[in-house]
């Protein structure tokens, strides 16, 4: 479904994708199956969106973006392409960026280009990432330091593995 007042150029947007109101998708973009794509979002051109992947109100996807399956990008979420931008001055190709599999960023995060984020990770609200955040693990702040760990289910844990009951887990098997 594309809302009435959505612009999308890409006829690259899989089956039983919301694209919502006031949403600009360019030419080039990829979003997969059963993405939700909210009001007010910006895809540019070299953009690759996976399946079942969330996308909240008023986030911009830049050039050079890479999105998994069962992402959630939340409100407000910046990610930016470029380390040295200079109006209409254009590097030959833009950073790239990777969001892996299961993914988490709250709202308001900044993503600084050229990084990866884990698969199953999970960015606090209102964190700068200026590196790569490992696989299943939690990191808030400016800038964003680790604080804990995540299993593939959404088991929040502590640095010594232990969720808020004190029972130690294994990231991969919950």
């Amino acid at each position: 479904m594309i809302h009435p007042t959505a612009e999308v150029q890409s006829i690259n947007i899989g089956l039983n994708t919301f694209i919502w109101q006031f949403c600009v998708v360019l030419e080039g973009a990829t979003i997969g199956d059963g993405c939700n794509i909210n009001s007010h979002v910006f895809i540019e051109n070299d953009v690759i969106i996976g399946n079942n992947v969330t996308v909240k109100s008023g986030v911009q996807l830049w050039d050079g973006l890479r999105v998994s399956d069962h992402v959630f990008i939340g409100p407000n979420v910046t990610f930016t392409n470029d380390m040295v931008p200079r109006s209409k001055s254009y590097p030959t190709s833009f950073l790239q960026t990777k969001i892996c599999k299961g993914a988490s960023i709250g709202a308001n995060a900044t993503i600084i280009a050229g990084n990866e984020i884990g698969a199953y990770a999970f960015i606090g609200a209102g964190s700068l990432i200026t590196k790569n955040i490992p696989d299943n693990t939690i990191w808030y702040g400016n800038p964003a330091h680790h604080k804990g760990y995540i299993t593939n289910k959404g088991i929040l844990l502590d640095l010594d593995y232990k969720d808020k009951n004190g029972l130690k887990h294994k990231l991969k098997d919950d």
